[in-house]
């Protein structure tokens, strides 16, 4: 079973240590653990984490909450908001941010697994609720397939059918898309995509790829492979069941 990627950011270096051995010692995996704000973002766009524990008081230029902001906005990363103290005006802020969950330090190790499994099954549901609510938009608009889209290539826009592509990957705050003969670099995200292009033939099956679904042509899970291409897609694991639910099984 693959294990939980985190991503710790707590200026504390003793209490960040703690986190940590307590996080392994529940099986989850460290992908990173920073002391900034600005630090938390990069490794969140590099490491890609399943769940991030925030410190609400960061010290620096950048708190936790504005750090949380961007990784939620351009990554759908679900956050964890860890606090000691915070005054009224900072909680406002953090509640108006939604976060997936509060831990109050100090915490037992049995809180921080039960928030973090929490804060991961209830995202997990709100991407299901959002696909739902997105397709059936598609469907009442008419807007089942999108047969072309227009993309930035060399100062010029060109227009694409969406037939030719094969895979959508994110890199950093761009995305590639990826046909048989070219790959376009255009800086958008990948929600922006997802909704462009529709679910009716394309279908997210990781936080960095998109496939267009009459491409694949095996599965061998964690991965899927695609006509004429070498490249492995990994599946992540909250869309596997997603997935599995759009193919043709027999």
């Amino acid at each position: 079973m693959t294990k939980i990627k985190v991503l710790v950011v707590e200026d504390e270096s003793i209490i960040s240590k703690d986190i940590q051995h307590s996080l392994k010692r529940l099986g989850y995996d460290i992908v990173g653990a920073s002391a900034t704000g600005e630090k938390a973002i990069e490794l969140a766009a590099e490491k890609k984490p399943d769940l991030v524990l925030m410190d609400i008081m960061l010290k620096g230029d950048m708190n936790g909450i504005e750090a949380a902001e961007v990784i939620k906005r351009e990554h759908e990363i679900p956050v964890i908001f860890l606090t000691a103290y915070a005054d009224e005006t900072t909680l406002e802020k953090a509640k108006v941010l939604e976060p997936n969950g509060y831990i109050i330090k100090p915490f037992k190790e049995i809180d921080l697994h039960s928030s973090i499994e929490i804060a991961l099954y209830k995202h997990k549901k709100e991407k299901e609720v959002e696909r739902e609510r997105n397709y059936l938009y598609t469907i009442v608009e008419g807007k089942e397939t999108q047969e072309f889209i227009f993309v930035k290539a060399n100062s010029k826009l060109v227009k694409l059918n969406t037939k030719d592509i094969y895979f959508v990957e994110a890199l950093k705050d761009y995305v590639v898309i990826n046909t048989s003969e070219k790959r376009y670099t255009i800086h958008s995200t990948m929600k922006d995509i997802e909704a462009k292009l529709g679910e009716a033939e394309f279908i997210r099956v990781h936080r960095s790829y998109i496939v267009r679904i009459d491409k694949i042509s095996a599965i061998e899970y964690p991965n899927l492979h695609l006509e004429d291409e070498k490249k492995e897609i990994p599946i992540g694991g909250s869309y596997k069941e997603a997935l599995m639910l759009r193919l043709n099984l027999i």
